[in-house]
Parts: structure tokens; C-alpha cells; sequence
């Protein structure tokens, strides 16, 4: 999801021919597997795809493929969540050029759209925001062989077991007819096609939408529109019929502690709270449940999140992403571009942020990894101390917050 490296490509052939399969390079993932080689584990791997029900014919198809590759490792050990201002993130990643080229495709492809909403309920602005983000609607769907980045990330301890399945379900897929093993060409992380689906949810919801009996979503349109409609639908559990995000204005005097993706209120209340619509408008005085997303803290952009939001977080839980692919539905579904924060909200640096977590853990929060990104553990812990020392509870780090929590009042 986002995770294609800027290197260039002759970094990353020298990557991969030192990364190939021998003795020491294979370390990382023998004391997680009992002290198997590489090429023991692999025969215990085969084992286990033939009782999931993969023929020997696919093993052996794929055989040549399955190499332990230590550069796949690297990349999985040193990769970074998003670090970036939600507008930083977002202007760049939902630019007008993506939101017009998503209206482009919903119109090229006006069919297969239809069929997706009444089939799934998902909108097309839904589906099209997804295949920008993640391809660029196919134009950069990685350039790696899928099968030597599962069986790698398989053999490392980090997610050997996620991954072991991953691989099974690659084998699935060969299997099934959909595509050979020479096609699957993906990101590091083994995700294939114009939506970036693992294997596991490519062989459980990919759908054959343009008939040819394959089910193709490196170049068919139509078997794309389909299975992500599928995928959202069936495994993120859309709602049909409901909105995922709506942009809003906020006050100066609502309860900030209340904004909050696990705090959901009804319209009515938080228009009670003076929410409104960008334009001053008033919210509806409904009972639709809706959380107040601040991504940059009560300074930044507001968002109502609702039900359907949760799609967008499990498909990527990086708030910044998931808040940028829905953010992007709405403006290829036709809403205006969101309102400028009135004056630049100040960020912590990264080494900053990185003291912040430390302060945190040292008063017994769990912030996950001290790694200077905000993460959602993080801006929960953020936002219990802000309660505590009486400032704006709004889970947006500030040197304010850093400086109580580095003198102790």
C-alpha cells in the first residue's frame, strides 16, 4: 500500500544479486523454524500447500521462483509508516490530477462501475480512489517477483506465519489458472495488481468481471473494478448506501477530548457542539453516528468519519493514508478540495517526537515502537496526558505538551 521504493534501478539489481540465498544470509529466519536451511523449510512449506490442496503441478511451475532473497528482508525490516502532515501527504497523494483521472476511469469504464455498485454497494469514487492511490491505475504496480518476496518474508521471523499463508495462496492462484508464476510481478511486500491485494485476498475475492475465465488484476479493468468492489465489500464489510467521510468546520470551544475514531455521536450532537459544513452551513440534527477526525489536531483539517471509514483504516491502518484514500473518494465523488488551515500548524521534529514517546513510556504508556512516527498508539497516549495537564485534548503532540511532560507538572 504506498510501499514502492525511490531507489533506482541499478541499486536495485546490486540489491538483489547480493541478496541471493546462502548460509549466512539466511540466519534471520532458521531460529524461528528450528534451525532449518532455507531449503528445508521451503519442503515443509510445499508439504503444507499440498495438504491446503495446491497440485504438484503448480509446485512445480513455481518452483523456480521460490528463492530466498535477503534484500526482501532488508526492505521489510526498514520500512517506514507515513511521517509526513496529513497535508503534505494529501496534496500530494489526492492531487487534482488524481481526482480527475479517477472521474476519467469511472467514465471509460461506466459498466463495469454500474455492475461493482449494484452487485456490492460500493460507489465507484470508492473503488477508483483505491486504485489510484495504490497504482496510479496500473501504472506502478511494482516490478518484483511476487513469489521469491513471499517465500523470503515466509522464512523471516517477523511474519513467518502471515506470510507462509501468503504463499500458499500465491500457489492458489497459479493453481486456479488465473496467472503463471513468470506473470506475478508485484511490490516487495508480495501484493499484486492495480490494487495491490495480497495473495490471500486476491484468490478469496477476485472476481472474473470481463468473462474471459481468469480472474486478472494486473490488466483487466474490469476484473480490478470488480474484485476491489468485492474486497471492500465482503472482507472491510461496506455499508451500503452510507457515507465514509464528510469534511467540516469546528469551533473554538467544542470538547476536544471528544474527537476521537473510537467516539462516535450523532449528527445532532455534534452540531450542538457547533460543527458545521465547510461553508457555515448546519449539519443535519440527525441520529447518524459519526466520529470528529482531526488528523493535525484542532488546528488542522476536520473531518466527520463514519461507519464506512473503518474500511479505509483496515485496508491501511496508517491514519494519514486511510484519511488521504477517503478524502480522495470524496473529491472524485465531487467534493471541493478542503479548506487551507488558517495559519501552518506546527509540527514536533522527528528527534522531538521520538523524546515525546520516551516521556510517554516512561509513564507506563504503550506507544508501540519509539520510532518518531505518530501512530495511533502514540496519539492515544498523547491525548491522556493532555486530559491530565489540562490542555486541549485534541491528540495533536505540541512542544506545550513536551515541556510538561519533561518538567512533570
Amino acid at each position: 500500500m504506498v510501499r514502492r521504493s525511490m531507489r533506482s534501478g541499478l541499486l536495485l539489481a546490486a540489491t538483489v544479486l547480493l541478496s541471493l540465498a546462502s548460509p549466512a544470509s539466511a540466519q534471520r529466519g532458521a531460529s524461528c523454524h528450528g534451525g532449518q536451511s532455507f531449503d528445508q523449510f521451503l519442503a515443509g512449506l510445499k508439504q503444507q500447500a499440498v495438504a491446503a490442496g495446491v497440485s504438484q503441478r503448480a509446485i512445480a511451475e513455481a518452483a523456480p521462483y521460490l528463492v530466498y532473497d535477503r534484500g526482501i528482508v532488508n526492505r521489510d525490516r526498514g520500512q517506514r509508516v507515513f511521517g509526513q502532515l496529513f497535508t503534505q501527504f494529501a496534496g500530494r497523494m489526492a492531487a487534482d490530477y488524481r481526482m480527475q483521472n479517477g472521474q476519467l476511469k469511472i467514465r471509460q469504464h461506466a459498466t463495469a462501475f454500474a455492475r461493482a455498485e449494484k452487485e456490492y454497494g460500493v460507489p465507484p469514487a470508492v473503488i477508483a480512489a483505491f486504485w489510484a492511490l495504490e497504482s496510479d491505475f496500473g501504472v506502478q504496480m511494482g516490478n518484483l517477483q511476487t513469489l521469491r518476496s513471499l517465500v523470503s518474508l515466509a522464512y523471516d521471523c517477523r511474519r513467518s506465519k502471515m506470510f507462509q499463508d501468503e504463499t500458499i495462496a500465491a500457489l492458489k492462484i497459479i493453481d486456479r489458472g488465473d496467472l503463471s508464476p513468470a506473470e506475478m510481478i508485484g511490490s516487495w511486500a508480495g501484493e499484486l495488481g492495480q490494487t495491490q491485494f495480497l495473495p490471500t485476498h486476491y484468490f478469496n475475492y477476485a472476481v472474473d468481471y470481463d468473462g474471459d475465465g481468469h480472474r486478472n488484476l494486473l490488466r483487466s479493468p474490469a476484473d480490478v473494478i470488480g474484485s476491489t468492489a468485492h474486497y471492500i465489500s465482503a472482507g472491510l464489510k461496506w455499508r451500503r448506501g452510507e457515507p465514509w467521510l464528510q469534511e467540516v468546520r469546528v469551533g473554538d470551544n467544542i470538547p476536544w477530548d471528544q474527537a476521537d475514531l473510537t467516539i462516535k455521536l450523532s449528527r445532532a450532537k455534534w452540531a450542538s457542539f457547533g460543527v458545521s459544513y465547510p461553508d457555515g452551513r448546519p449539519l443535519p440534527k440527525d441520529d447518524m453516528p459519526a466520529s470528529l477526525l482531526l488528523p493535525m489536531g484542532r488546528h488542522g483539517p476536520a473531518f466527520l468519519a463514519y461507519a464506512n471509514f473503518a474500511a479505509y483504516t483496515e485496508w491501511n491502518n496508517s491514519l494519514i493514508y486511510s484519511t488521504t484514500a477517503a478524502y480522495l473518494a470524496t473529491r472524485i465523488a465531487g467534493a471541493s478540495r478542503m479548506r487551507a488551515p488558517s495559519a501552518p500548524v506546527a509540527q514536533l521534529s522527528h528527534n522531538e517526537l521520538r523524546e515525546l514517546q520516551q516521556q510517554l513510556v516512561r509513564r507506563g504508556f504503550n506507544v508501540g515502537k519509539v520510532d518518531g512516527i505518530l501512530g495511533q498508539q502514540s496519539r492515544s497516549a498523547v491525548k491522556a496526558m493532555q486530559v491530565k495537564f489540562g490542555l486541549p485534548a485534541d491528540s495533536w503532540p505540541t512542544a506545550e505538551l513536551l515541556a510538561a511532560l519533561k518538567t512533570g507538572q
